[in-house]
């Protein structure tokens, strides 16, 4: 049998060492040898003897996420083989996290990690409710974090003079150490007469970066009963 579909750039080959690699743009794959952890449904495909497993919250992140929606809905993947993870075939990104490092991700975004990181659920500063209520997950420590977007990502530097606003619904992530704010870019005499559609953003300042996606969030699409 012969076809472009068989070519090598297709095929899974065998993994070298344990961890988190790229296989295409729009997958990754985990060599497990021990556990990870990875959004809930995002396996697409595996090999060995693993076992799945839906990930508690604790309390606290538990209450923050059914409150806010937001979160991150979390599976354990264990024992020894090989997994393939993907959303909607969405672009895929493994970003290496070194002690200190700390990255602040829509919960939305994450697709896989190591278990050596560390992640909690945070109320984004200067946003509160006024901004929708806005949690993310702060990803600290040492390892890897395996990221989704919507089509090709926009990284914009933030420096302290030059603050950067995005639309809450399209942005995917940010250094951790930035300070966040709403910023209102309409009168409310704008915004009764129908407004731009661009009402709020986020305001980002500081000294780091912000990644954002090129499009904005489409409601998540709730299983039937």
């Amino acid at each position: 049998m012969h076809s472009d579909l068989f070519a090598a750039d297709n095929t899974a080959q065998p993994a070298t060492e344990p961890g988190m690699t790229l296989q295409n743009a729009k997958s990754i794959k985990y060599a497990v040898n021990g556990e990870c952890y990875a959004r809930q449904g995002a396996m697409i495909a595996f090999r060995g003897n693993l076992q799945f497993e839906v990930k508690g919250q604790g309390v606290g992140k538990f209450l923050k996420r059914a409150f806010t929606g937001e979160g991150l809905p979390l599976m354990s993947v264990r024992g020894q083989g090989e997994a393939w993870f993907a959303h909607d075939a969405a672009n895929c990104f493994v970003i290496d996290l070194d002690p200190g490092d700390a990255l602040t991700i829509n919960g939305r975004n994450v697709l896989v990690f190591d278990p050596t990181l560390n992640y909690e659920i945070k109320v984004v500063k200067g946003a509160g409710m006024v901004g929708g209520g806005l949690f993310n997950s702060v990803f600290t420590g040492h390892g890897r974090l395996g990221v989704i977007c919507e089509g090709n990502p926009i990284v914009i530097p933030v420096t302290p003079q030059a603050p950067v606003y995005v639309d809450t619904d399209a942005v995917v992530g940010w250094s951790a150490q930035l300070q966040t704010s709403i910023h209102r870019s309409q009168s409310f005499g704008s915004m009764l007469r129908g407004g731009s559609g661009e009402a709020v953003q986020l305001m980002l300042q500081g000294d780091g970066f912000v990644i954002v996606r090129p499009s904005e969030t489409k409601p998540e699409q709730k299983p039937a009963n």
